[in-house]
């Protein structure tokens, strides 16, 4: 490749080039404009309740109930788990991505897949598989052991694929330099691995104050589990509601933090040419124990839990297997993926668009605002749901429409960042191409941009149903009566401690898990060019 001219001004095909028209100079539709801005006000609805709630609970209420020895206990939990849990994750998570992608262990390209499939296994279903294993198992180890195991993959798949596209040549240059592989990996390595450490902690911290499910199970107190536990049983609007409240802080803090120490680093690679693979690492005499412990980390997260579920299975044998339920609450969850996964990516299209191809200060803003507000956990939205159904729009409280309105909310995110990578690699010219040929707008849309967009959509739209596959909270509080998915129906069965009865639900929920975990995991090595 031939340098640019220094003082040259960049051009069309130039590196650096703007694109003509890149969003500057243009003004984007009316139309788009207000469906985001629409869509964003609407993703505000879980913020402002909590906001509107504490104002009316009025602050002699609030103080009484926020400071009081049960929020000291809950704050104390939720602390505690946060600060083992996620330090674990990230020791977990980096030393297994640095064995499969920089060393010679064996079997290496297996394990990075047997690695990341414990993200397929939920983690209300991971403690119904320990405390069948453990049926004493509970407290802040029990609540430990489950967040570990359940979790670590959000900091192992990011940090693989950054392990991935790492150029060998810092590492050739840190050891001209006379540093030893120690010191190399935490000099030169580490700091690469700065973003999905930073990243994979503030969603091991999401996950933590939003699960209930494998909370409950265990008996472990949370926010989550306090907040529904309040609900349930007396309905009390203002005790929950400032549970709540302390809970969002929580979001808002971690977000944050993360911020912060996300920094404005810059990890790109600048150069002619391309990286060189890495040269593997001898593992010379800790070859076994390494491979133990991959073994060990995997017999934990991915064995005990299918093996909990295939051991209950036997166990009821045929019996348990009633086939018009079964079949019923499968066609249910497939009909609110879907339908949810489809609203979702609708949605997410006119923010995503705007961010790509006129980006903006308020563009900006639009696409932050729906990142901050679905970080907030599904307790919370319902809630929201609920409070608002109930006092401005009755007849959908308790309505398909108004479960699906939260879904989208919760998981807008997940098609939002395919759609913004896949709208990012359409060729604008082709767009403005189809114009000058007499194509409307939305014709060009419909027939150029969406065409090429479509797999980054239906990726995006993938990753929403798993998340509502999974989701429990949220649909317990907002699905009509008689409306059951699986996860709600296998939390409505273990709760009654029918083991038996719940191991189906749960078998299906992997099974539906684990095509979306591998796409998730091959989109990460797509990432890294392999």
């Amino acid at each position: 490749m031939t340098p640019a001219t220094v003082g040259s001004r960049p051009g069309r095909g130039q590196p650096g080039g703007r694109p003509r028209n890149a969003g500057a100079g243009s003004r984007p539709p009316a139309g788009v404009v207000a469906a985001a801005v629409l869509v964003t006000l609407a993703t505000l609805i879980p913020l402002g309740f909590v906001i509107v709630m504490t104002v009316l609970t009025g602050w002699d209420t609030a103080v009484r109930l926020i400071f009081r020895p049960r929020v000291g206990e809950l704050l104390f939990n939720t602390v505690a788990l946060i600060l083992l849990t996620v330090p674990l994750c990230i020791l977990i998570g980096i030393g297994a991505a640095w064995l499969v992608e920089r060393t010679r262990l064996p079997g290496a390209r297996f394990w990075s897949v047997v690695l990341a499939a414990p993200l397929a296994v939920p983690a209300f279903v991971n403690s119904y598989a320990w405390v069948g294993t453990i049926p004493s198992l509970g407290g802040i180890g029990g609540g430990l052991l489950i967040s570990v195991l359940s979790y670590y993959p959000l900091v192992y798949i990011p940090a693989a694929a950054a392990l991935r596209r790492m150029d060998p040549a810092l590492d050739q240059a840190a050891a001209s330099l006379g540093l030893g592989r120690w010191r190399s990996f935490l000099r030169v390595t580490m700091p690469q691995l700065w973003l999905p450490i930073t990243g994979g902690a503030l969603l091991v911290g999401l996950h933590l104050l939003a699960e209930f499910g494998a909370f409950s199970m265990i008996r472990f107190n949370t926010f989550t589990t306090a907040i529904m536990e309040q609900y349930r049983s007396t309905f009390n609007g203002a005790a929950a509601n400032m549970l709540a409240s302390v809970l969002v802080a929580f979001c808002l803090l971690m977000l944050l933090i993360e911020s912060k120490a996300r920094g404005n680093a810059r990890y790109a690679r600048i150069g002619s040419g391309v990286a060189g693979r890495p040269v593997p690492v001898p593992l010379g005499s800790y070859r076994l124990p390494a491979l133990a412990a991959v073994v060990v980390l995997a017999l934990l997260a991915l064995g005990v839990p299918l093996g909990n579920v295939l051991r209950w299975l036997l166990a009821g044998g045929a019996d348990i297997w009633n086939w018009p339920v079964v079949g019923h609450t499968l066609l249910q969850t497939l009909f609110f993926g879907l339908a949810g996964a489809l609203v979702t990516v609708v949605l997410a299209f006119p923010i995503a668009w705007l961010a790509v191809r006129h980006r903006s200060w308020f563009t900006r803003l639009l696409e932050g605002t729906n990142y901050i507000t679905s970080s907030l956990p599904g307790i919370v939205v319902a809630l929201a749901f609920v409070t608002v159904a109930i006092n401005f729009v009755r007849p959908l409280y308790q309505s398909v429409p108004l479960v699906i309105a939260a879904y989208a909310l919760l998981f807008l995110p997940r098609a939002l960042v395919n759609l913004r990578a896949g709208l990012a690699q359409v060729p604008r010219e082709l767009e403005e191409a189809a114009q000058s040929l007499g194509r409307p707008p939305l014709a060009t849309f419909l027939k150029v941009t969406l065409r090429l967009a479509a797999p980054a959509a239906a990726g995006g739209a993938a990753l929403v149903f798993l998340g509502i596959a999974n989701e429990l909270t949220a649909t317990l509080l907002l699905s009509p009566t008689g409306v059951n998915t699986l996860a709600t129906r296998f939390w409505i069965l273990s709760a009654e401690l029918d083991y038996s009865g719940a191991a189906p639900y749960a078998l299906i929920l992997i099974l539906l898990s684990l095509p979306m975990t591998y796409l998730l995991y091959t989109q990460s090595r797509k990432a890294a060019g392999q």
